[in-house]
């Protein structure tokens, strides 16, 4: 795709400072006076600065523009530039002691605490690095402005999902959104590119950001009042953790003293702590490198296609409008009028039915919203008359897509009825829920304009994930399918010793031998020795809890058989 860079005066510098020699902040205000831009061009949101930024000063922005609903934003006029030009911001300002404090908190707290595994020490580390992004955010001149503190809470609060939960899964996909979080948070972004491209930013300030930290702490401790307590601290906090740690490993009794709070040393361990802490280091810098001097992604955006004909682009969608249109009045009538008259005359079982439809719908959903992207892409803009036409078309496909959205998640309850619940199927069906609230986003976009659109979908993204991890995907697997057993007698015993510790509430309401059977699974997973608390999620505890309590009991014959009747049904 064609891309261009956005106008001067789309986006200020985002790490404007105002201790830089001579005053003010910086600005990036224009020297000539913008260019109208005509409706429906999108061009609304180059009328707002950064969403962090310092404000410029009155009248220096051009006046902003109708709504545009799902128009493309026109590119810049002139000669062509570089594709990557001017999207760095300027130099950040020298690094204040209180970032260099935070980033060494950060790489203490990961040498102390990550060593054990993931859990509530991943949230603690979290709050440093938090913590040196603000400072280096303030030193530049930015501020926190209402979607950066969404971005932050909602990346803290993902990092809680490893403290809540022991499968592997949902904790993963939460820290990788909290990731995603945190790079909107220090870069501002609101457009498209912005929001994708944001987490490069970060990986790009991997190598800067170590220079510019170096920098900062040779010129802190030479010529600062502050160097003699950074040296100090540093030096006692090495200390500390090297002669700690070495009598905690030698003497169980100062070990007890101590607690859990600090890691037993060994010289195996050595090269990985120092590891974790250079890996926390790093990792802090990056973000507050980030803070103080973002990559300005909203100065990219993706130009409009040629623009079609009436006839050319609304003739292929109607006929798919009516092609949804037949299919969803057939998912209607088998709806009220009963799966078992469609079941006679398919041959089809229920189980099959359900099948044979959910892959097929949930594929369906994700070419709609390709055919929307470039629908719009190559929509007719000449005026009103063709605003209300694409409104229209693609209205009411939206409004179709429904209809096959909730029709695959109804064929999914079918399957999850006849086979039980399992991860797999949690996932596309969560999936495909979200895809449903895409839909209705893009909606809302073609009746009150775009310009948020970016930011919606990654906050949906991002409190899909964290709502999947609170409910804990494998409790509910197992809750489901004990429930399936109480009503049909079927339980998949296999599946179930395989869920993580998160499923021990629910398994430990079986009947014997059944319960023994899948709490040996789950104990086998978790292994004999508790860890640290700080490295011990909450589904963790609660299974150790429950084992402890009423340890299984596996029957002499195994676990193939209970009582007559068959355990696994797949």
């Amino acid at each position: 795709m064609p891309v261009a860079r956005r106008p001067r005066h789309a986006c200020v510098p985002s790490a404007a400072r105002a201790d830089r020699p001579g005053g003010g902040p910086v600005s990036d205000t224009p020297s000539t006076p913008s260019t109208p831009v005509p409706s429906g061009s999108g061009s609304e949101r180059e009328s707002e600065g950064p969403e962090d930024a310092v404000p410029r000063p009155r009248g220096a922005e051009a006046s902003p523009g109708p709504p545009a609903d799902w128009a493309y934003p026109v590119g810049s006029a002139g000669k062509p530039e570089p594709f990557l030009a001017d999207l760095r911001a300027q130099p950040p300002a020298p690094v204040r002691t209180g970032t260099l404090v935070a980033v060494l908190a950060t790489g203490l707290l990961s040498m102390v605490l990550l060593g054990d595994g993931l859990a509530l020490n991943l949230l603690i580390v979290a709050v440093p690095t938090a913590l040196a992004a603000y400072f280096a955010a303030e030193q530049a001149g930015r501020r926190p402005r209402p979607w950066t503190l969404v971005w932050a809470i909602g990346g803290l609060g993902l990092l809680a999902v490893p403290a809540l939960r022991d499968a592997g899964w949902p904790s993963f996909l939460a820290i990788v959104s909290a990731v995603a979080l945190g790079s909107l948070a220090l870069h501002g972004c609101r457009t498209w590119p912005g929001v994708l491209l944001g987490p490069l930013g970060l990986f790009e300030a991997v190598l800067s950001g170590l220079g510019w930290g170096w920098r900062g702490a040779r010129s802190r401790a030479s010529g600062s009042r502050s160097g003699p307590v950074l040296r100090a601290v540093a030096v006692t906090a090495v200390l500390l953790l090297v002669f700690g740690a070495l009598f905690a490993g030698a003497d169980a009794a100062f070990a007890g003293l101590l607690g859990d709070l600090m890691p037993d040393a060994s010289v195996s361990e050595g090269p990985w702590r120092v590891l974790l802490f250079a890996a926390g280091v790093v990792g802090a810098l990056a973000a507050a490198h980030t803070a103080a001097a973002p990559v300005r992604w909203d100065r990219l955006f993706v130009g409009p296609g040629r623009e079609r004909g009436r006839m050319e682009w609304a003739l292929p969608l109607i006929v798919l409008n009516l092609l949804f249109a037949a299919f969803n009045v057939v998912q209607l009538a088998v709806l009220f009028g009963g799966y078992d008259a469609v079941l006679e005359k398919t041959g089809l079982s229920y189980a099959q039915y359900a099948r044979q439809g959910f892959w097929q719908l949930l594929l369906a959903t994700l070419l709609t919203l390709v055919v929307i992207v470039l629908a719009l892409r190559w929509a007719p803009r000449d005026g009103s008359r063709d605003r209300v036409l694409v409104r229209a078309v693609l209205g009411t496909l939206c409004a179709l897509t429904l209809v096959v959205v909730a029709s695959a998640v109804r064929r999914m309850d079918m399957y999850v009825d006849a086979y039980g619940l399992t991860r797999l199927r949690v996932s596309v069906v969560a999936v495909e829920l979200w895809l449903g609230l895409i839909v209705v986003l893009i909606m809302a976009a073609g009746v009150w304009g775009a310009r948020w659109l970016p930011r919606a979908v990654a906050a949906s993204a991002a409190a899909g994930v964290l709502a999947f991890g609170i409910l804990s995907p494998d409790g509910l697997i197992a809750e489901r399918n004990v429930q399936r057993y109480e009503d049909t007698g079927k339980f998949d015993l296999e599946y179930a010793r395989g869920l993580s510790a998160d499923a021990a509430p629910a398994v430990d309401g079986l009947p014997e031998p059944l319960r023994s059977c899948a709490l040996e699974g789950i104990a086998n997973g978790l292994g004999s020795e508790r860890g640290p608390w700080y490295a011990t999620s909450l589904g963790e505890a609660r299974a150790r809890d429950i084992i402890e309590k009423r340890p299984p009991e596996v029957p002499p014959e195994g676990c193939e058989r209970s009582g007559g009747r068959e355990t696994s049904y797949r």
